[in-house]
């Protein structure tokens, strides 16, 4: 181990694998260890079954209801794709997707008022929704419309817009939405966790939109993908890119020391040997002492034998609980899955809650979301802090990631990812430059 390298990557967390296999691609001598013996690290798939109740300390063995253990893979973070998100992108770019296989999540809701709705995204679902009259109707769909045809680059699809002047809540008065439009769009659609975006520059809400639109356009069913076997299966598939560009893995590693050097990272000491490095990547646990505290996350994994009621039967699904609705800050997100995509046994589902908490009493604040999903067989709960490095880590040569945030998608992810690789290289990540002509190996997707 007494090597030079370019990178050491510490965690096998997804944002730590896919910076793995990129520098690994970019040519870089990579090196990455892991404490645990694991992939995945906090967004690792749990199997079997056993070990999730030894994880959250529950006594007994599972019940022969649940049946195998070896059937399940569960979560510790609940997050789905956008079919046509910046994961996806990677994904293809990378040509991880040779060592995976995904579904399409069959649908997007949103509570209101005590109710379960599908979330309309498009035109002809505007049109047929219960979650408007017939005259919000119309200006919804104009509003859809004119978000499609928005083209910075094209001043007459703006209509006297300016992308970064004008606020998201001028756009939304110009087409004369009522507030409950507003929150379901903005939350739903754009999947923002509060309103402090609609007194902000509407280009990104324009965006997240259009993206969600988009992604929706790809399948039908929802703007979501979610792999088989889980969301473990996503760090391993960079994993493998990486070890095929040459970098070294090593799990079940204990990692002794970060050296330093004139406030500058030079190796990483591990059983008594130091392997050395230009530039060290990892997540917050690794290097506490250069962490902020930003906030908790509570996350409840709920076993159901049935799905989400008034969700039509589907095997898969997010429901968003915009936050006006419950009186919150931040919205509560479920994200549901099954046996239909091999991380449950026969015939039962995976429905796991997530919210930033906003009281001492985090199990309270997520009671409505609780009380849509019952009866529950088996619920584990787990509240998270959140860690944020203190500094851009351009001195030290430190990059430390943020830690996974409340929401049900992985574009806040990506985000960080690419801002780690801006302050390792000095460059923008750019998709272009790195895109292959190939087969896209979702349009066989059902």
């Amino acid at each position: 181990m007494n090597e030079e390298y370019d990178v050491i990557v510490l965690g096998t967390g997804l944002t730590e694998c896919i910076l793995s296999g990129i520098m690994a691609v970019k040519g870089k001598k990579v090196l990455h260890m892991d404490r645990n013996s694991y992939y995945g690290a906090e967004s690792a798939s749990i199997t079997p079954l056993e070990d999730l109740y030894k994880r959250f300390n529950l006594p007994g063995k599972p019940p022969e209801s649940l049946g195998k253990g070896r059937e399940w893979n569960v979560d510790l973070i609940p997050k789905f794709l956008m079919a046509n998100g910046q994961l996806v992108r990677m994904l293809l770019i990378t040509e991880v997707t040779r060592y995976l296989d995904f579904k399409v999540i069959e649908g997007s809701y949103v509570y209101k008022g005590g109710k379960i709705y599908k979330v309309p995204s498009t035109e002809t679902e505007a049109l047929s929704s219960s979650l408007m009259g017939i005259f919000e109707k119309r200006r919804f769909r104009k509003f859809l419309m004119y978000i499609s045809n928005f083209d910075e680059n094209d001043p007459k699809t703006l209509e006297g817009v300016d992308p970064n002047k004008t606020t998201m809540r001028a756009i939304y008065q110009k087409f004369n939405l009522g507030p409950e439009v507003i929150d379901f769009t903005g939350h739903s659609l754009a999947l923002y966790r509060t309103d402090k975006y609609l007194d902000e520059p509407c280009r990104d809400a324009v965006n997240r939109i259009k993206l969600y639109s988009e992604s929706l356009a790809r399948y039908g069913k929802s703007p979501y993908l979610y792999p088989l076997y889980g969301l473990g299966e996503l760090p391993q598939g960079f994993a493998r890119l990486s070890a095929i560009y040459g970098g070294t893995y090593m799990l079940n590693k204990p990692i002794e020391e970060i050296v330093m050097e004139n406030g500058k990272v030079v190796g990483v000491k591990s059983e008594g040997e130091i392997a050395r490095c230009k530039q060290l990547i990892c997540d917050p646990s690794y290097m506490m002492s250069s962490c902020k505290k930003v906030g908790q996350v509570i996350r409840v994994i709920c076993i159901l034998s049935h799905p989400i009621a008034n969700t039509c039967d589907v095997n898969s699904c997010q429901l968003i609980i915009p936050q006006s609705q419950v009186n919150r800050k931040h919205d509560i997100y479920v994200c549901m899955i099954s046996f239909a995509h091999n991380v449950a046994a026969a015939g039962k589902y995976i429905a796991i809650i997530s919210t930033t908490v906003e009281t001492d009493n985090p199990e309270k604040e997520i009671k409505p979301a609780l009380d849509l999903l019952d009866p529950i067989e088996q619920k584990f709960v787990c509240v998270s802090d959140q860690f944020a490095p203190n500094d851009a880590g351009t001195d030290s040569q430190i990059f430390i990631s943020r830690t996974y945030d409340a929401t049900t998608h992985f574009e806040t992810t990506c985000d960080d990812i690419k801002d780690i690789y801006r302050r390792m290289t000095g460059s923008d990540f750019d998709f272009a430059e790195m895109e292959r002509k190939k087969k896209d190996i979702f349009g066989d997707a059902e």
